[in-house]
C-alpha cells in the first residue's frame, strides 16, 4: 500500500524559525545537584581537631628546630674588607658584628677572625699574559669543631633584588641552551636593557641577570696549624663540581656562534675584554656550575648560593685562611656580601623559621582547643538556637525600609 503525500506544507518542512532553548541539560552536573560534603561545625568535630593538629604540628616543630640547631656554620660579613682591614701581612680583627657562629664548642680567646686586603695581579687568558690589578681579602678564622661532609660553602648577599621583574625576564633562553640567535631576535628578545653592544653585535651572554654574574673568586681554605710535609696537604680542597642542580645543567649547551660574532657583556669586561680564538675563547656556560647556580634567581633581597663543597673530607678543627679575589660591588647600593661555611642536616641548612612557625601554630591549637573545652564543660551553647538568629533579637530595629537611617523624629512604625 503506497503511503499519501503529506497533506500540508508544514509537515514536509517543518518550521525551523523556532528559537532554540538555552536551558542548561536537566542533569546532576548542569542542575547543580551534585552529591557534596557540607559538614556542621560542633563543638564535639571543632574542639578534637584542634587538638589533634596542635599534637601533630607541635613535635613536628620540635624536630624541625632541634635539625636546625644541629647545623654547625660561620659567617663572615666581608663587604668593607678592601677598605676597612689594615694592609698585608698585618692582620686585623673584623668587627664583632660582622661575624655569625653557631657551633657546639666555643671560640677560644685569641682566635677571632681577622683580615686583610692587598692587590693581586690576576691573569687571565689562555697564556695569562692578560693581568689585572685586583683587590684580595684574606681572611682568618677558627672552626672549634670537626665538621664532617659535606662542607658547604656559600656566599651570601643582603639588599640585592633578583626578584626584581625587569631583572628576572632579562635573558634568552635560546641563546643559553646554544643557539646562535641572531641580532634582530636579541633586540626584539627580553634581555633588554642589554642586547646589543659594539657595532650592533648581541652580548655573549645578553641580559640583566648574567651581566651582573657574581664575579669574587673563592680560594679553598688552608689549615694554618696542621703539620704538613707540603702546602698542599694543609689545604681543605673545595670543589664548584656539583654545586648547581642536575635540572638546571639541562638549560644550557655548548654556543653555535664564532667569536667575531658577539661580545662580551659589560662587567665581564674585566676577564674577557674581547672573544678571540686564540686568547680569550668563550665561557663555557654548558659546564660553568657557578655561572648556573646564578642564573637561577632568588626570591628575597637577602640570600645565599652555593660556592664550593667538600662531599669526602671533614674539616678538621683548627684555623684556617682563606683568599678571596674582590670584584663585585655591594657598597654602592648599600649591600652586603658573606662568606659562609655550613655543614647540612635531613632539612638543609640552618633555618629555625619553620621550626618555630610549627611550633607557634601547634601552641596555639592547643591553646585554642583547651579553652573550647572549657567554654563547652562551663557554659554550653544550645544547638540550633534560634534566639541567636538577628532577627529575633530584642535589639529594635533603627533602619526604614528605604534602607536609610531614621531622622529625628521619625518612628519606625
Amino acid at each position: 500500500m503506497e503511503q499519501s503525500p503529506p497533506d500540508s506544507l508544514h509537515e514536509e518542512h517543518p518550521d525551523k524559525s523556532k528559537p532554540k532553548s538555552r536551558r542548561p541539560a536537566n542533569t546532576a552536573f548542569r542542575q547543580q545537584r551534585l552529591k557534596a560534603w557540607q559538614p556542621i561545625l560542633t563543638p564535639k568535630t571543632v574542639i578534637p581537631l584542634f587538638f589533634a593538629i596542635g599534637i601533630v604540628m607541635a613535635p613536628v616543630g620540635g624536630a624541625l628546630l632541634y635539625a636546625s640547631s644541629k647545623v654547625q656554620e660561620i659567617i663572615i660579613d666581608y663587604s668593607d674588607c678592601v677598605a676597612s682591614a689594615p694592609t698585608c701581612p698585618t692582620m686585623g680583627l673584623v668587627p664583632s658584628g660582622k661575624v655569625s657562629a653557631s657551633f657546639k664548642s666555643a671560640t677560644p680567646s685569641g682566635s677571632e677572625p681577622r683580615w686583610c686586603t692587598n692587590t693581586t695581579d690576576v691573569p687571565y687568558g689562555i697564556s695569562g699574559n692578560y693581568k689585572v690589578p685586583t683587590d684580595t681579602c684574606h681572611l682568618q678564622y677558627y672552626i672549634p669543631d670537626t665538621l664532617h661532609p659535606p662542607v658547604l660553602l656559600y656566599y651570601q648577599l643582603e639588599n640585592f633584588y633578583q626578584n626584581h621583574r625587569r631583572y628576572v625576564k632579562s635573558y634568552d633562553q635560546n641563546q643559553l641552551q646554544g643557539h646562535a640567535v641572531s641580532a634582530s631576535d636579541i633586540k626584539s628578545g627580553d634581555c633588554s636593557p642589554l642586547q646589543l653592544g659594539e657595532d650592533g653585535k648581541p652580548y655573549y651572554p645578553c641580559g640583566l641577570i648574567a651581566n651582573s654574574l657574581f664575579n669574587d673568586t673563592f680560594f679553598s681554605p688552608v689549615q694554618l696549624d696542621t703539620i704538613a710535609s707540603s702546602d698542599s696537604q694543609a689545604v681543605y680542597q673545595m670543589t664548584t663540581d656539583g654545586i648547581a642542580w642536575s635540572s638546571d645543567k639541562d638549560l644550557y649547551g655548548k654556543t653555535k656562534y664564532n667569536t667575531s660574532q658577539v661580545v662580551p657583556p659589560v662587567n665581564w669586561r674585566k676577564k674577557y675584554p674581547r672573544y678571540d680564538d686564540t686568547e680569550f675563547p668563550f665561557p663555557p656556560l654548558h659546564t660553568d656550575e657557578s655561572f648556573q647556580v646564578w642564573m637561577r634567581t632568588a626570591g628575597l633581597p637577602l640570600f645565599s648560593k652555593l660556592a664550593l663543597r667538600n662531599d669526602t673530607a671533614p674539616m678538621q678543627v683548627g684555623h684556617y685562611s682563606m683568599t678571596i679575589y674582590d670584584d663585585f660591588p655591594v657598597t654602592i647600593y648599600d649591600g652586603k656580601k658573606s662568606v659562609l661555611i655550613s655543614t647540612r642536616t635531613v632539612i638543609g641548612g640552618k633555618n629555625p623559621f619553620l621550626g618555630i612557625a610549627y611550633l607557634v601554630v601547634g601552641g596555639l591549637c592547643l591553646i585554642l582547643g583547651a579553652v573550647f573545652t572549657v567554654v563547652q564543660l562551663v557554659r554550653p551553647r544550645k544547638l540550633g538556637d534560634h534566639s541567636y538568629l538577628t532577627w529575633n533579637t530584642d535589639t529594635p530595629s533603627t533602619a526604614t525600609t528605604t534602607g536609610r537611617s531614621l531622622r529625628p523624629g521619625e518612628s519606625g512604625a
